[in-house]
C-alpha cells in the first residue's frame, strides 16, 4: 500500500491543486474554503467535548496545505504532517510554517504514542480496503492513550460528492466509505466513537443558508462527514 500509493501521488504532487480545483469548482468555492471550514468545525467540536490538543498529526498531509489552518484554529505546540508521497513531502517542507511544523514520509516515521490528535481528510478512500487496518494501526500507535482521531471522508450518499469525485483524476478509482462503514471500521480497530457530523450542504450561491449546517450536521446530507473517535486511555 505504501509504495503503490506513494508512487501514484508522486505523479500528482505538482498538479494536485489544479486537479482538485477542477473538481470542486462547481461548488463555487476553492480548496482553502473547505480545508479551513473542516478544521474550524473540528475546533468547535473539540471545544464542545471539552478537549484541548497540543500535538497534532495530519495523516495524509499531501503538500501541507492544511497545516496553516491546524495552527490557526487548534493552536497546537506542534504539527506533524505525514504522507506516502515523497514528492508531496518535499513540497510541504518548502512552506514557511515555523519550527513547530514538520513533515515526514509515513514510511520513515516511527509512531511513539505522543500525538493527542490525528486529523485526516479524504485519505482512506485512496487506501485499498484490505490495507485500511494497517493505516489504522499506524494511527493507533501514534496516538497517546485518550488521544482523538478526527476522521473526515467524502459522503458517497451525496450525489454532488460522487459527481465531484468523477471530475478529479486521482479520485475516479477511489473506493468510498459511508459514515456507517467508517464507524464500524474504527470500532473494529479499537476506537470509541464520540460523534459523527455531516458538513458542506449548500454551494456558494446558497451560502446564506450555511448557518443551518450546524443544525443539519447530524443528518447525512453534506458532501463530507467527520467521525470523531477516541483511543481508550
Amino acid at each position: 500500500m505504501m509504495s503503490d500509493s506513494g508512487a501514484k501521488f508522486d505523479l500528482y504532487a505538482t498538479n494536485y491543486d489544479e486537479a482538485l480545483a477542477k473538481g470542486i469548482s462547481i461548488s463555487g468555492e476553492g480548496r482553502d474554503y473547505f480545508a479551513e471550514r473542516r478544521v474550524s468545525f473540528l475546533a468547535e467540536c473539540l471545544r464542545a467535548l471539552g478537549l484541548v490538543t497540543t500535538q497534532v498529526m495530519d495523516f495524509g498531509c499531501g503538500t501541507g496545505s492544511t497545516a496553516p489552518f491546524l495552527l490557526r484554529h487548534l493552536n497546537p505546540r506542534a504539527v506533524l504532517g505525514v504522507d506516502v508521497s515523497a514528492e508531496s513531502i518535499t513540497k510541504a517542507r518548502e512552506r514557511p510554517l515555523g519550527a513547530g511544523v514538520s513533515f515526514e514520509r509515513i514510511q520513515d516515521h516511527v509512531p511513539a504514542e505522543d500525538i493527542d490528535l490525528v486529523y485526516t481528510n479524504g485519505v482512506f478512500h485512496h487506501i485499498p480496503p484490505t490495507h485500511r487496518s494497517g493505516a489504522l494501526r499506524f494511527i493507533w500507535r501514534s496516538l497517546q492513550p485518550g488521544g482523538i482521531f478526527a476522521f473526515w471522508e467524502n459522503n458517497p450518499w451525496n450525489p454532488g460528492t460522487r459527481y465531484v469525485m468523477s471530475r478529479i483524476s486521482f479520485d475516479r478509482e477511489a473506493v468510498t466509505l459511508s459514515a456507517s462503514e467508517s464507524r464500524r471500521t474504527l470500532r473494529e480497530a479499537g476506537f470509541h466513537i464520540l460523534r459523527t457530523d455531516f458538513l458542506f450542504i449548500f454551494p456558494r450561491p446558497l451560502r446564506w443558508l450555511r448557518p443551518l449546517e450546524k443544525i443539519l450536521s447530524r443528518f447525512p446530507l453534506g458532501a463530507q462527514y467527520q467521525v470523531i473517535a477516541r483511543k481508550p486511555g
